[in-house]
């Protein structure tokens, strides 16, 4: 099972890795005229190295992986939501410059967490990526969460609009689903679930980086 999830970290390195290379080469070329395709040249990638990131639930719940199932759970979901049922679903988004600033988020934070996991599979610890994974996630995931907030909102002109996934049942039932009230309800889940990952990360901090761990990972 060890090879396995050193196997998947590995392909989702490797997917990260090429996305935010790609948006990093892209912007030093295009300049500002890169951000706003930014979905188009990378969107298929990020899709399915979010899909793959499904994956980290079922490893939870069949015990090859010790992370808390309920912060993953939410993590994974919010993305999910935000790049498939926000994003993809409306293509006047997908040229704004907060899904360029979210991608970039993400995938800074994957970059590391990835890479921290391959070495740390095969019991190695760097003392300087064990701090940068377990440090540089509670600055970046609020600011990341305040990005898919502003991409839901940005996207709220467009669900009233065109009325997506909104849903009105004929009668006798007279019932409907207006969905930009289903996202301005998500929003206060997601602020909501913020505090309690944020609270889970500096958990995480502490037990990784104590000074007692910190001893025992460079003996």
């Amino acid at each position: 099972m060890n090879m396995y999830l050193f196997v998947y970290d590995l392909m989702q390195f490797c997917g990260h890795s090429w996305i935010f290379t790609n948006m990093i080469i892209r912007f030093m070329t295009f300049g500002k005229d890169s951000l706003a395709d930014t979905f188009h040249s990378i969107g298929l990638v990020m899709r399915l190295c979010q899909l793959l990131s499904v994956l980290e639930i079922l490893h939870i719940l069949i015990g090859i992986d010790k992370s808390r199932l309920l912060p993953r759970f939410l993590q994974i979901t919010e993305r999910i939501i935000v790049l498939f049922v926000v994003i993809n679903s409306q293509e006047e988004v997908q040229g704004k410059y907060v899904v360029c600033v979210l991608f970039f988020l993400w995938n800074l934070l994957d970059v590391v967490r990835y890479t921290y996991n391959m070495l740390a599979r095969m019991g190695i610890y760097y003392l300087p990526l064990t701090w940068l994974n377990f440090s540089l996630c509670i600055p970046l995931y609020p600011l990341s969460v305040l990005a898919k907030g502003f991409a839901i909102c940005v996207s709220l002109p467009y669900f009233e609009s065109f009325g997506t996934y909104s849903i009105k049942l004929p009668f006798p039932f007279t019932f409907a689903i207006y969905f930009p009230y289903v996202l301005k309800i998500y929003l206060l889940v997601l602020f909501a679930g913020m505090c309690f990952i944020i609270q889970n990360l500096f958990s995480e901090r502490m037990a990784h980086l104590g000074t007692g761990n910190i001893k025992n990972k460079r003996s």
